[in-house]
């Protein structure tokens, strides 16, 4: 029974939210809910839209459906909807947080607000305001949607996380409230551009530069070393390399972390390996920043980074501009554009795009062509390029499409007999690779995404790269080592320039100089 103090109170949502309801806490005891500090924040400074970026085990999730199921109790006619990326996550959280709330509440306030429906995924209340999850909530119109670990939902099933951009949140009219909340799941996705243009956003409206509009997403960071609890107090060694990590977190970012935070990082680290940063993220540039232990060319990006081949290398006018393409069957189209400047080469350019015809892309290239004034060389396409394009009335194959948009001239790259003869001959070229940071900044994190398909229920790494985001810009990279026909690309150029053109002297100087990676510019035709 409610005091009449309580009853004034009940007006005020911050008041109910620290007196009325109950969760599980970690030990599964029952304690009323008290926002903690990040939640706090969240609620002082939330706009319509939110974009989350987190450290694991905040509360995020939890402090956003008691705010909604507070929203439905308190307010006539309000529809609040939860998105999980699967179904058992959509009812462990209505059972274990919305329905728990509810069923915990005071009795009188339970009569006041009687659930007229409850099923295992929605509450309807008499109000006639209801709150429900699911993996989708393309039907309806919601005034409060909460998207839950949607870097996740991106990473393992990104049409499910188109469905969200292109059906959950259509259905929020400008003017209600959304939440998208998630760890990192790596540099790329729908989750990692939203992160990023609410953080640039975000930005220039403390900077007084630009002002939120309804339809803006504002942008939350909220790591590890904010929360209270992380912290050890009993000491331990600090290996070296972390040594020189808090040190650069100090020197660049200002941030000075205690003895008993780094203790705690130590031994978090320990734990989580090489998942630490995806996890317990220190800024938010480092909540994207991937282990190498899965990407198949990572120590190769990571030496390129180290020796600065990444960084300025815009196309040079007067080179000629080859580019390599890959013709995804996901409908996405990926290109690389490069040129061969004193044995190196620059790969100045990158695009990609989805749901476009092949003339698309042609013109592009040719729009590209007259704006900077390049000279196109070669273009390299894959072998499926051959098959017919069942859009096309007269029955061409696609390189035919391409050849009527005026692209020539064209090689076809001949199929690998295996993918990971490609990948070997794409690590063996990459150290002669420049990448322009600016103009490749879509197709570095597409190599960056490019991993090995891991097996969850065995726990091992297969030797298959993994259906992921990255794959089109990493294949089409890949046509480049297999395909380019520069100077001296043949066993027998080679072996003619080299003097060995003697009888068998071909095939042993080629096997000889294949093993000790000599061979320059290799191609399918190098195999040995």
């Amino acid at each position: 029974m409610t005091t009449p103090l309580e009853q004034t109170r009940l007006a005020d949502q911050w008041w109910r939210l620290n007196n009325l309801y109950y969760i599980k806490s970690k030990e599964g005891k029952k304690i009323r809910f008290k926002p903690n500090w990040a939640q706090t924040e969240l609620y002082k400074g939330m706009w319509f839209l939110n974009c989350i970026l987190k450290a694991r085990q905040l509360g995020m999730t939890t402090f956003i459906q008691i705010f909604m199921l507070d929203r439905c109790l308190f307010n006539d006619n309000v529809n609040a909807g939860i998105v999980a990326h699967n179904k058992e996550d959509a009812e462990a959280f209505f059972s274990d947080k919305i329905k728990f709330a509810y069923d915990n509440l005071p009795e009188d306030l339970r009569k006041a607000r009687r659930a007229t429906s409850d099923t295992t995924r929605s509450l309807k209340f008499s109000n006639d305001s209801h709150i429900r999850v699911g993996t989708s909530m393309r039907s309806g119109t919601y005034q409060y949607i909460h998207v839950s670990e949607f870097g996740k939902m991106c990473a393992k099933y990104p049409d499910k996380a188109r469905e969200v951009i292109t059906g959950t949140l259509n259905t929020v009219a400008p003017g209600q409230i959304v939440w998208i909340e998630s760890t990192a799941e790596g540099p790329h996705g729908e989750f990692y551009d939203m992160c990023k243009r609410s953080q640039d956003m975000t930005t220039a409206v403390k900077n007084a530069d630009a002002l939120f509009t309804k339809m803006d997403y504002k942008f939350f960071f909220f790591p590890w070393w904010k929360h209270p609890d992380y912290v050890l107090e009993n000491p331990v060694d600090i290996p070296d390399k972390l040594m020189v990590y808090f040190k650069e977190l100090h020197e660049k970012h200002d941030l000075n972390l205690t003895a008993s935070q780094k203790f705690w990082y130590v031994k978090k680290a320990t734990e989580q390996g090489n998942l630490m940063k995806q996890e317990y993220p220190s800024t938010p540039e480092e909540a994207f920043e991937q282990s190498n232990e899965l990407v198949i060319y990572g120590e190769q990006l990571r030496e390129a980074r180290e020796q600065r081949r990444i960084g300025d290398f815009p196309i040079v006018r007067g080179v000629p501009v080859n580019t390599f393409w890959d013709i995804g069957r996901n409908d996405v189209n990926a290109i690389w554009c490069h040129q061969h400047i004193e044995g190196r080469h620059r790969f100045g350019y990158y695009l990609e795009d989805r749901l476009r015809d092949l003339t698309y892309y042609v013109d592009l290239l040719f729009e590209l062509k007259r704006e900077f004034n390049w000279i196109f060389g070669t273009h390299y396409l894959p072998h499926d390029v051959m098959v017919t394009d069942i859009s096309q009335r007269e029955n061409l194959s696609r390189e035919q499409v391409l050849r009527a948009a005026g692209l020539s001239p064209i090689i076809v790259v001949p199929k690998t007999p295996r993918i990971n003869d490609g990948i070997e001959l794409t690590r063996r070229v990459f150290s002669t690779c420049e990448f322009d940071a600016e103009g490749c900044a879509v197709g570095l994190r597409a190599l960056r995404d490019y991993k090995w398909a891991f097996d969850e229920l065995h726990g091992i790494t297969r030797d298959i790269p993994a259906k992921s985001w990255g794959r089109n810009g990493a294949d089409a990279f890949r046509q480049f080592a297999q395909g380019y026909r520069g100077k001296h690309t043949t066993w027998a150029e080679q072996a003619a320039a080299a003097g060995k053109v003697a009888a068998g002297g071909v095939r042993k100087y080629a096997q000889r100089n294949n093993r000790r990676k000599r061979l320059t510019n290799p191609s399918v035709d190098h195999l040995v």
